[in-house]
């Protein structure tokens, strides 16, 4: 098997230096170039649909465009230095490490601070186990958002998948809210990502299921709660976890999961973060081993 050396790479500097700077880093030219459609979106609902939709796919078959000709005549390192922006392993769980400390220490206000850098949820009014929660879910969904799912395009289609699936994932993030501003606008945006994700969300929680010892109970909180949660994928995941950890998980007046259970400590929260990084390896193992058959292919 030929070894994917843009992979490795790109695996290895995320390992020791994380994510670009901002200017340097193509997600945030992606949100740039989403806050520059969204100025200028039209008021009336039917014309902001076809409006969101033209963009939800436009701007994903754009980047893909330039990933697929990076894919053919970049040097590997380059490749390499293009694909490390689209996965974020080693800043997803330091974001988890900062809020583990934090509480830790009985800060609770540290720690409400610290989550923001997770989630997009009101942090001001949350108790420690309503912020470890937050923390745990974070981190299984974007296990798969941030990790999984862009490996697993990159490993299968190249470049030009990975950045498809991040153009795809980014317009998801900033438009896909059931907020009179964005359902219509977001609507494409949140379909397109809920069928990118169908797959790797299950992969996901199939992975926090078997790495971790309590498998009984995650299947049976995964088969009872995945579905609870708003988004078909997102609960995945975060139904596996809660399970995995025999903890409950809510996000207040929108779901809970394996509700008979307490909420979590930040020992908790530390399990978690083992757990995920756990899956975080096993899963660019296959993306290794995924890549490297395609490349003999």
């Amino acid at each position: 098997m030929r070894v994917p050396r843009a992979l490795l790479l790109a695996l290895l500097l995320d390992a020791c230096l994380g994510e670009p700077p901002p200017r340097l880093h193509p997600v945030v030219w992606m949100g740039g170039a989403l806050s520059w459609l969204e100025a200028r979106a039209p008021r009336r609902p039917m014309a902001r649909l076809v409006y969101g939709g033209l963009a939800a796919v436009a701007l994903p078959a754009c980047w893909g465009l330039l990933g697929a000709c990076a894919d053919r005549v970049a040097p590997w390192p380059v490749q390499a230095l293009l694909l490390k922006p689209t996965f974020a392993g080693r800043s997803l769980l330091l974001a988890g490490r900062r809020v583990e400390d934090a509480l830790v220490d009985g800060d609770v206000d540290r720690a409400r601070t610290s989550l923001r850098w997770l989630v997009s949820r009101p942090t001001a009014n949350l108790g420690a186990g309503l912020v470890a929660a937050a923390a745990i879910e974070s981190l299984a969904e974007n296990l798969v958002d941030s990790w999984l799912a862009p490996l697993l395009a990159y490993a299968c289609f190249g470049l030009a998948g990975c950045y498809v699936y991040r153009a795809a994932n980014t317009a998801d993030a900033m438009w896909g809210y059931r907020t009179p501003a964005y359902v219509h606008l977001g609507k494409a945006a949140a379909r397109l990502d809920d069928a990118l994700n169908l797959l790797p969300a299950r992969i996901g929680a199939l992975l926090l299921i078997g790495l971790g010892r309590r498998r009984r109970e995650s299947i049976a909180v995964w088969r009872r709660d995945a579905a609870r949660t708003p988004s078909p994928n997102a609960g995945q995941s975060m139904a596996a976890i809660a399970g995995q950890l025999g903890v409950r998980l809510e996000k207040p007046d929108t779901y809970v999961l394996n509700a008979v259970r307490c909420e979590p400590t930040a020992a908790d929260l530390q399990r978690a973060r083992k757990l995920v990084m756990s899956a975080m390896l096993v899963s660019a193992a296959l993306s290794l081993v995924l890549r490297g058959v395609q490349a003999r292919a």
